[in-house]
C-alpha cells in the first residue's frame, strides 16, 4: 500500500561479513538475486537486500548504512511530488527487469529514502510487530513539524501520538489507519554536525540475547538495553560500522519505552537515551552522510531486488 515502508538496503564494504552477523541475531535467511546482490529474507521472504559499499566510495565519505524504501502506488508520480515539496530526487525513476520500479529521494531536510513499487504484489510492512521485521522507523531531522508535513502530503501518514523527550523536546509518532510506523524528532544540540537520517528497528524475541550476540560478533554498543514497560530496546553498530537497533514487544511501544524510560529520571534515563540516539546516528551518518553519491552509484549498477 501506498506509504508503507516496503524495502530495507544495507550498504556494506564487507557482504560476506555481514551475511554472518545479521542472521543470528535476528533470524533472517539470505537469498541471492544475482551475483551482485544478495537479499535477506524473514521466514523465507525477501524484504531486504546488501549492497557492497566499495572503496572508491568510502574514499568519498560514504558510511556503511542502512537506508528504508516507502511503497509508493505510482513511483514516478510520487517522485515528481518530491520535487513540488521541496524535495530532491536523487535517482530518477527506473526499471528493475522484471521485479519493479523505483527511486531514490532526499526530504527537503536531508534524509534520503527510497521509493518502490512491485510488479507484484506488495509485501509491505502494514504496521504489525513481526519478529525478525523491521517494526520501527525513525527519523532524526532538522524540523520535525517540516519533515511530517512533507511525508505526509507524500505518503498520506498521520499523527499518532506525541510526547516530551525531556526539556521540551517533542517525540512525534506517525502512522497510517491506525497502524503506528515509527517516530520523528529534531536534532538536538549535540547532534548539530550530523546530517537527518533514517534509523531502523528490528523486532526480535530477546534484546539481550541479541545484544550478547552481535557484541561476540563484533559489533559495539551505543545504547545498551533498555528495560522499561512493555520490552527493551538496544542501539548498536555492526562490525563495519552501520547502525541498527533491536527491539521487543510491539512496534508502538518502541517509542513509548523510550519516552516512559527518559521520563523516568531526570537526570539518568532522559540524558542516556539522547547519548544513544546520538552515538549511534554519529556512526551511520559519519562525515555528513553524503545521500546523493551513495544513491547514485547504487542506481549505476541497478542492483535491486525485491
Amino acid at each position: 500500500m501506498h506509504g508503507q515502508f516496503v524495502w530495507y538496503e544495507l550498504t556494506t564494504p564487507d557482504v560476506d561479513g555481514a551475511r554472518k552477523f545479521y542472521p543470528p541475531i535476528t533470524g533472517w535467511g539470505t537469498q541471492q538475486f544475482d551475483k551482485d546482490y544478495t537479499m535477506w529474507t524473514a521466514g523465507g521472504v525477501p524484504f531486504a537486500g546488501i549492497f557492497k559499499l566499495g572503496p572508491e566510495q568510502r574514499q568519498r565519505g560514504i558510511p556503511p548504512n542502512w537506508m528504508p524504501y516507502i511503497e509508493a502506488g505510482n513511483v514516478d508520480e510520487t517522485a515528481r511530488k518530491v520535487s513540488a515539496l521541496g524535495g530532491t530526487v536523487v535517482v530518477p525513476p527506473a526499471d528493475i527487469p522484471g521485479t519493479g520500479r523505483f527511486a531514490v529521494a532526499r526530504d527537503p531536510q536531508g534524509a534520503t529514502f527510497g521509493l518502490y513499487k512491485s510488479n507484484t504484489a506488495s509485501r509491505a510492512w502494514d504496521g504489525t510487530p513481526t519478529l525478525g521485521r523491521f517494526s520501527w522507523h525513525e527519523l532524526m531531522t532538522t524540523d520535525y513539524k517540516q519533515a511530517f508535513d512533507f511525508y505526509r502530503q507524500l505518503f498520506g501518514w498521520e499523527k499518532t501520538g506525541e510526547m516530551d523527550m525531556g526539556g521540551g523536546n517533542p517525540y512525534f509518532m506517525y502512522g497510517m489507519k491506525g497502524a503506528m510506523y515509527g517516530g520523528i524528532f529534531t536534532r538536538p544540540p549535540e547532534m548539530a554536525g550530523m546530517s537527518p537520517f533514517w534509523m531502523v528497528y528490528v523486532n526480535v524475541k530477546d534484546v539481550k540475547k541479541a545484544v550478547d550476540i552481535a557484541t561476540k560478533a563484533g559489533a559495539f554498543v551505543k545504547q545498551p538495553p533498555m528495560e522499561v514497560p512493555g520490552g527493551m530496546i538496544a542501539i548498536m553498530g555492526d562490525p563495519q560500522g552501520a547502525a541498527f537497533a533491536v527491539h521487543s514487544g510491539g512496534s508502538a511501544s518502541a517509542t513509548e519505552r523510550k519516552s516512559s524510560a527518559r521520563k523516568k529520571s531526570k537526570s539518568a534515563s532522559r540524558p542516556k537515551a539522547k547519548a544513544a540516539r546520538s552515538g549511534a546516528r554519529k556512526k551511520a551518518a559519519t562525515k555528513k552522510r553524503p545521500a546523493a553519491k551513495k544513491t547514485t552509484r547504487k542506481a549505476t549498477t541497478k542492483r535491486r531486488g525485491r
